[in-house]
């Protein structure tokens, strides 16, 4: 029996729908966007402005009351790297996370373009998920050059040395480095709620900020509802409940559990949250 080789009723000669909108050619134009080159800059300066409030401020005071990573900021550049990841979890890394994945498909259609990438042909799904896929890529990036670049600048302003932990100790410098990329990788996996967050209110609305905005707004939600202690076990369904998880790796012994129950929690909220956006963006008019 004789396999046609011809293309599917209806597509061009020589069309392949696995070849339309290579991730290359998604990488390149939103690498060239202003807001990717702003949030890189942001990102980038924030660890210098802590080294001036430092130089400013003089050493953090230590001795009163609970030791916290801030205490310790000044102690190494792996203290300083710690301690730039501590200030900005809760907010400053949710706000690039939110941006790339929340202004990709909406800042198309809001441009109007959305549907001359469809006509091209693109299959909806093939560009749903070089989007995404670009997105999450481009929120890792982020969240990988706030702590090298902290790491770099407290290493020429503190040292490098060992990693002084508040509770007391310290970890060798190896151990350290694995640890905070260790952190890195958990604090990813738990932005993977806002980035679907974001991804979805994305396909709902034609206009970016809201989609930026919305994500950012109920992770703040999510943020005050951890704080309110009457929900009691409840909280542990809240991805916000295990955003500091990642504390109990800066400890001699490595204790993983919270951070398995947190990554858990934030890939099942993310799942679903991508298939709702895969799942309204197959029948958007893209037109109107």
């Amino acid at each position: 029996m004789r396999v046609s080789t011809l293309p599917p009723v209806g597509s061009a000669p020589g069309y392949r729908a696995r070849n339309t909108l290579p991730l290359r050619v998604e990488a390149v134009r939103q690498l060239k966007r202003r807001r990717t080159l702003i949030t890189a800059a942001v990102l980038a300066a924030l660890p210098f402005v802590l080294i001036a409030a430092f130089a400013i401020g003089g050493d953090p005071e230590r001795g009163r009351g609970r030791i916290t990573l801030i205490d310790t900021a000044t102690a190494s550049g792996l203290n300083f790297a710690t301690a730039c990841l501590f200030v900005s979890a809760g907010f400053v890394l949710v706000v690039p996370v939110a941006l790339f994945a929340g202004d990709t498909v909406a800042s198309e259609a809001n441009w109007s373009s959305l549907r001359y990438l469809l006509a091209a042909p693109v299959p909806r799904a093939r560009l749903l998920l070089s989007k995404l896929v670009v997105a999450l890529v481009f929120s890792a990036a982020a969240m990988v050059l706030l702590p090298l670049v902290a790491l770099v600048a407290g290493s020429v302003a503190y040292g490098w040395g060992d990693l002084i932990l508040p509770t007391g100790g310290s970890l060798p410098a190896g151990t350290a480095a694995a640890r905070i990329a260790l952190v890195v990788g958990y604090l990813f996996v738990g932005q993977l709620v806002t980035a679907g967050l974001a991804f979805w209110l994305s396909t709902v609305t034609d206009a970016p900020l809201g989609a930026v905005g919305g994500a950012v707004g109920l992770t703040i939600v999510g943020n005050v509802l951890d704080a309110v202690t009457a929900l009691g076990d409840w909280r542990e369904l809240l991805p916000a409940h295990w955003q500091f998880a990642w504390i109990n790796a800066l400890q001699p012994e490595l204790e993983r559990g919270a951070m398995i129950k947190g990554a858990a929690v934030s890939v099942a909220f993310a799942l679903v949250l991508f298939a709702l956006a895969f799942r309204h963006f197959r029948n958007k008019d893209v037109v109107s």
